[in-house]
């Protein structure tokens, strides 16, 4: 039977179309209001915030890192500057696969793996977007060619012209000066991002350190249009920023190089100060080392030789070395034993080369063996005798003792500008007791009256007990700055004048000081009578190791660096002073005949004209300018 045929609704499938029509006409309209409204809230509604964000995508604000402050010595000699260098800078925003970049990079410039491992750590501490972080400075023309040659391969990297630190001086000034480097994570944690924007680098030691605000300066901005690639197209608007201040310190190069010359190599400090001022006219630390390379980062492999050296020339024995100061405190103990009223200037002790105590008969030796019979308060200065000092401190006791010390700046920091700073260590019943739980023993008195004992001193606070005893007890921190963009440092805590019962007591100590090295029976005499004006001074010698009860110093049984501290304080002229010093030569063994020549010549390069060999004339004591004058009428 045949299918029947269907026949197709014409009206049904109209109807069909009709209303897909309809909902597709719907859908569109709608879709198209919605998109109206996007474009509304867009552009009308959210204007301010798009048009900002555009703006933004086009214009960038980048900071202009200030210059840093100059650091001159007091003749004007440039101590720091700034060079001008050319850096390989790396912008990581605009190098997309900036890892990839500094491959390419390490293999445009022959670099090593260690170079790149520092190229990648220094990228990922740069602290803003769009900032450009330099990797490597001082590039030579060499490198900047093969860069500009691969520059396409090279997105994101550029070759700045920036100004680096130098210091010209080199490692003359590496312990006082210091030297800025970059600025690791712990230092980005409390640094104000804003006032360092842009700089990389921050003092590190020194005077850099001590005065990193006023050397930094304050950053300024610039305002930049640039194009989708980031290039600069032109400035906007800018704010200039300001330089930091130049420092002009009271060292002197010229000095600096004479006590250098003067330790002739070997390790030891000198600091030489001006007592008037408290001005630090000289601060050697031997040996000493180029800051240079720590401003553009020292290689992994030279830092180790620095500090894995034996002789430690990253150390700076001036303020962190402790030294026990041995008979150079004997001139301090003796003044504070006038002014307790334990003994007078005509006090006598008899000196069989050995002490006792009563009921006691462990004998404390004289270094003097054969003993120097009845002895005064002059002659046990110049002889440096023990047994003296030994009935003193006796009769002073640890209490009275620690705190005359403490007075000399004994046990305390005594510098206004120099940060790095040990306290060192003046001995007392508490400190004992706290440090080791054991109560004070009377011998442990008697050598702390010559210097000996827990008694821990810094050069510099030897310098400093010397100034004290030249300006009879006039407090003066000692200070590495001379001025600051003009202004002199002021000193914020100062210390109490040391005031005594008889001004006089000052007299008795210093005129046996003088006859160390100008009386008959001193022990630098020979010094002496080679000096064309008075010195007074003190020899001390500051043991390394512990010899036994009743053995004799013997140095060819004793290794080179445990042989015993040579040490040596004095100021001149002794009637006018204008120069107080301290020399540590470690291991030197005679502080009479190793570190007196020292002294001698780091004054003479201070006080002598060089064409005469006299006394120049602005350091004649008023008394030598009257003669001067008489004589010529």
């Amino acid at each position: 039977m045949p299918q029947p045929i269907r026949l197709k609704d014409h009206e049904k499938d109209a109807r069909l179309v009709k209303r897909r029509v309809l909902v597709g006409g719907a859908v569109i309209i709608l879709l198209t209001c919605v998109l109206v409204m996007r474009m509304y809230y867009l552009q009308v509604v959210q204007y301010e915030h798009h048009s900002t964000l555009a703006e933004n995508n086009r214009i960038h604000v980048q900071p202009i890192p200030p210059t840093r402050g100059l650091i001159y010595d007091r003749n004007g000699v440039i101590i720091a500057d700034n060079r001008p260098s050319f850096s390989l800078t790396v912008t990581r925003e605009r190098a997309g696969d900036w890892l990839q970049v500094l491959d390419t990079v390490v293999e445009v410039l022959e670099l090593s793996d260690e170079d790149r491992a520092l190229f990648e750590r220094r990228v990922r501490q740069g602290r803003r977007p769009f900032e450009p972080v330099p990797i490597l400075f001082e590039l030579s023309e060499e490198q900047i060619a093969r860069v500009a040659v691969n520059q396409f391969r090279l997105p994101g990297v550029e070759v700045a012209a920036q100004l680096v630190r130098h210091y010209p001086l080199q490692e003359h000034f590496a312990h006082s000066v210091g030297y800025v480097g970059r600025i690791n994570e712990q230092e980005l944690k409390r640094l104000d991002p804003t006032e360092y924007a842009g700089t990389h680098h921050i003092g590190k030691t020194g005077i850099e350190r001590f005065y990193e605000e006023e050397l930094h300066g304050e950053v300024g901005y610039e305002e930049v249009e640039t194009n989708a690639r980031g290039r600069v197209l032109r400035v906007l608007n800018r704010i200039d920023p300001k330089p930091g201040k130049d420092i002009v310190l009271s060292l002197d190069s010229r000095l600096q190089e004479a006590a250098e010359n003067a330790l002739g190599g070997r390790r030891g400090a000198v600091v030489a100060i001006q007592p008037k001022t408290g001005e630090v006219l000289a601060m050697v630390s031997q040996p000493s080392f180029d800051p240079n390379p720590f401003v553009t980062g020292i290689s992994f492999k030279a830092y180790g030789e620095l500090r894995d050296s034996i002789d430690q020339p990253l150390y700076n024995r001036v303020l962190r070395g402790l030294y026990p100061p041995g008979s150079t405190i004997k001139p301090m103990v003796a003044v504070s034993g006038l002014d307790a009223g334990v003994i007078t200037p005509t006090t006598r002790v008899f000196d069989p080369g050995f002490y006792q105590l009563p009921n006691n008969s462990h004998k404390y030796r004289n270094w003097n063996r054969n003993g120097d019979g009845w002895i005064d308060l002059n002659l046990a200065i110049a002889r440096s005798n023990d047994t003296y000092f030994y009935d003193l401190a006796h009769k002073m006791g640890i209490d009275r003792l620690h705190d005359y010390m403490s007075r000399f700046g004994i046990g305390q920091r005594v510098a206004l500008d120099m940060f790095e700073e040990t306290a060192g260590l003046m001995p007392s019943r508490d400190w004992k007791r706290a440090r080791f739980r054991q109560p004070w023993y009377p011998g442990e008195t008697l050598i702390l009256g010559i210097g000996q004992g827990y008694m821990q001193t810094t050069p510099l606070q030897l310098a400093q007990a010397t100034t004290l005893m030249a300006t009879r007890g006039k407090w003066i921190r000692p200070h590495l700055a001379k001025s600051i963009d003009g202004r002199q440092p002021v000193d914020p805590n100062p210390m109490p004048d040391i005031q005594l019962r008889d001004p006089k007591f000052w007299d008795y100590s210093i005129h046996g000081m003088e006859e160390v090295l100008h009386g008959a029976r001193g022990t630098a005499r020979k010094v002496g009578d080679s000096a064309v004006y008075r010195i007074a001074g003190k020899s001390g010698t500051a043991q390394v190791v512990a010899i036994k009860q009743g053995e004799r110093y013997d140095r060819n049984k004793i290794q080179e660096r445990h042989r015993d501290h040579a040490l040596f304080i004095g100021f001149a002229p002794v009637e006018n002073p204008q120069i107080a010093v301290a020399v540590m030569v470690e291991n030197g063994e005679s502080g009479s005949g190793v570190a007196a020549p020292v002294l001698k010549q780091v004054m003479d390069a201070w006080l002598l004209d060089p064409q005469t060999g006299q006394l120049k004339a602005e350091f004649a004591s008023p008394q030598s300018a009257e003669v001067t004058v008489n004589d010529d009428r």
